[in-house]
């Protein structure tokens, strides 16, 4: 996910660019475009990208810890508890 982040993130960096410049180029079927259009599309794809990368790096996280159990069991040592009489 990741790598789809970065990606995403240079197709971004690409329309914002290209739209700021010419709206018309990216928004080639709008009559009118707008660089105000192209600002609140690059503000979403903004936002869908650090989720993206987010959700990337969470996930690389919770498979580097599901991938040694037994270092987790041990770092955590059995408590006795009372029993009663």
């Amino acid at each position: 996910m990741v790598n789809y982040a970065f990606d995403l993130a240079i197709w971004t960096a690409l329309f914002f660019i290209t739209g700021m410049y010419k709206p018309q180029w990216p928004l080639f079927f709008m009559k009118k475009p707008e660089r105000f259009l192209i600002l609140i599309i690059t503000t979403v794809l903004v936002m869908i990208t650090f989720t993206l990368y987010g959700e990337g790096n969470r996930r690389a996280k919770l498979e580097l810890t599901n991938q040694h159990p037994a270092a987790q069991e041990s770092a955590s040592a059995p408590v006795p508890t009372p029993q009663p009489h």
